[in-house]
């Protein structure tokens, strides 16, 4: 089978589009909270757009790095002449971190309530101490 070289301005675009459909499951099944918050979303997002985004801009303009027109629609951020798929990566990825992020602290409180139980212990989290996932289930928005 034989790549159509059609779609190799969009590759970049669909890899990042491929990563977050990946972490998808994390959010729905593993309730990683990360798009039920969408403030604190933003507020992680933020510093990161803005400082790679300067610096992948320093970068392009002191001709440290370039972008294969091959592989780039050749869709420009307006004003700093970034291409399109940079601003892609450095929201794409930092979410799909934190997506992984909060599904592992899931997994993990999930697993110290398994431990606690069969132990006879009361499980982590109960007697008023909050975790990852009990606050979820809160449906609190400064989890």
């Amino acid at each position: 089978m034989k790549w159509d070289t059609a779609w190799d301005p969009y590759q970049y675009l669909l890899l990042m589009a491929a990563c977050l459909l990946i972490t998808l499951p994390l959010e729905l099944f593993l309730r990683a909270g990360v798009y039920r918050r969408p403030r604190r979303l933003l507020a992680a997002l933020l510093p990161v757009v803005l400082v790679f985004s300067v610096w992948d801009v320093f970068g392009i303009v002191r001709g440290h790095w370039w972008y294969s027109p091959r592989f780039m629609t050749g869709w420009l951020v307006p004003v700093v002449d970034m291409p399109v798929e940079e601003l892609v990566f450095f929201v794409a990825i930092p979410i799909c971190g934190l997506l992984t992020y909060g599904a592992v602290g899931t997994v993990l409180d999930l697993v110290g309530r398994l431990r606690g139980r069969r132990a006879g212990h009361p499980a982590r989290g109960e007697h008023g101490t909050r975790t990852h996932a009990n606050t979820l289930e809160e449906g609190h928005d400064d989890a």
